[in-house]
């Protein structure tokens, strides 16, 4: 029997190897945003008259917190899976979402306590064929998510508009005015151990676009405590000189995820609004997760924005219903000037509803009795004149 050389049993090996990365890079991503990725009430959506007249009506409809980025979909295309798309949004009428990045989640992860020693993305992204430089560098990872949107919008035939800045966003909405079928999103961050500690990152993360930062996420990092953390601090003084880098270049701070001790020691130290990119209220759904009534007074004492969330963790429930429930406590609390929306949508979570589903919210906030002013605002004019206060000019 002829011996078989160990540079042919390489080359095998290496080939079945080959083989199996393009077999897992063709199915795997698909499968798994499939699997993360829920809608708990499918599309087509029913609402009253009164709210499809509503809805059709409102200039500017807007949300806080899409993690869409994170998943190898091509959002110019429409989708049967996950919860939004270009197409989708266009339908809905989505004049602005929030593309936040997610960089790095523990495995195991709970609304408890998490540690930072492992990490759930650092396999998809390589499944996902994403660049090298981003497979175990927290900052790259937000760089080539940016890549994307910026891509996207280059492809999406002019559907598409990244904002960077005040006079991007006066010029968008003027050329909205002319053609609704256009739609925007700026940038964001789901925590700041993507900067890994080093205050020059923020530089590269705002060069790649990043208008929010989300200080923390499912654990403790460099800036502070999570509220699913170890040990749930307060403010690192890394934290007290990012807020003051943050405000400086006029990148928006986002608490959502935050540890009640840090929410008290950023709000000690801030000058300008923050957009809360997507929480829920204890007021009605009373979790770590979610914001006290005395943070919620505070925050909104800056002018900031909070974007209310749209799955169970976060309303305690799984309907419409639900979300108004709790968008009306908190504009019954601080004002409807200070509300927005926060959907979290395509986060791995399983959402009430997929984009086209917003009327839903205003039928809902109609039989709460809300005005239609309010709805106004909390649908989209709150974010939008926050953007436009207090974006970089340029």
């Amino acid at each position: 029997m002829r011996k078989i050389s160990l540079k042919k049993v390489m080359i095998v090996l290496v080939l079945l190897i080959l083989l199996a990365y393009i077999l897992a890079r063709l199915f795997v991503p698909n499968m798994v945003d499939k699997r993360f990725n829920k809608t708990i009430n499918l599309p087509p959506y029913q609402v009253s008259d009164e709210a499809t007249k509503v809805y059709q009506s409102l200039e500017f409809i807007s949300d806080l917190h899409s993690d869409v980025l994170l998943w190898d979909r091509n959002i110019i295309d429409r989708h049967s899976h996950g919860h939004e798309d270009i197409p989708r949004m266009l339908e809905a009428n989505i004049g602005l979402q929030a593309f936040t990045i997610v960089n790095k989640v523990p495995k195991g992860l709970n609304f408890d306590k998490n540690d930072d020693q492992s990490d759930q993305i650092t396999l998809p992204f390589i499944v996902q064929g994403r660049p090298i430089s981003s497979w175990f560098d927290l900052t790259q990872r937000v760089v080539v998510q940016s890549e994307s949107l910026h891509r996207f919008a280059n492809e999406s035939g002019g559907k598409l508009r990244v904002i960077k800045s005040k006079q991007d966003l006066i010029q968008y909405i003027k050329d909205r005015t002319k053609d609704k079928n256009i739609t925007a999103g700026f940038l964001g961050i789901e925590g700041a151990q993507a900067l890994q500690g080093k205050m020059e990152n923020l530089d590269i993360v705002y060069k790649a676009g990043v208008r929010m930062i989300g200080l923390t996420h499912f654990f403790d990092n460099e800036v502070g405590g999570s509220a699913h953390g170890v040990k749930k601090g307060g403010i690192t003084e890394f934290g007290k000189n990012l807020i003051t880098k943050m405000e400086e270049k006029n990148i928006f701070v986002d608490l959502s995820h935050a540890s009640p001790k840090l929410i008290d020691d950023v709000l000690a130290i801030a000058t300008k609004p923050m957009l809360i990119s997507h929480t829920g209220v204890k007021g009605t759904c009373n979790n770590v997760r979610n914001l006290s009534d005395e943070h919620l007074i505070k925050i909104a004492k800056l002018g900031s924005v909070v974007g209310i969330a749209m799955f169970e963790q976060a309303i305690c429930g799984t309907q419409s219903k639900d979300i108004a429930k709790a968008i009306k406590y908190t504009a019954d609390l601080i004002g409807a000037k200070y509300v927005g929306l926060g959907s979290d949508f395509d986060g791995a979570i399983a959402a009430v509803f997929d984009v086209t589903g917003f009327p839903q919210i205003v039928d809902e906030l109609l039989k709460l009795g809300m005005s239609k002013q309010d709805i106004e605002l909390v649908m989209g004019e709150n974010i939008k004149r926050v953007l436009l206060s207090h974006l970089p000019d340029e």
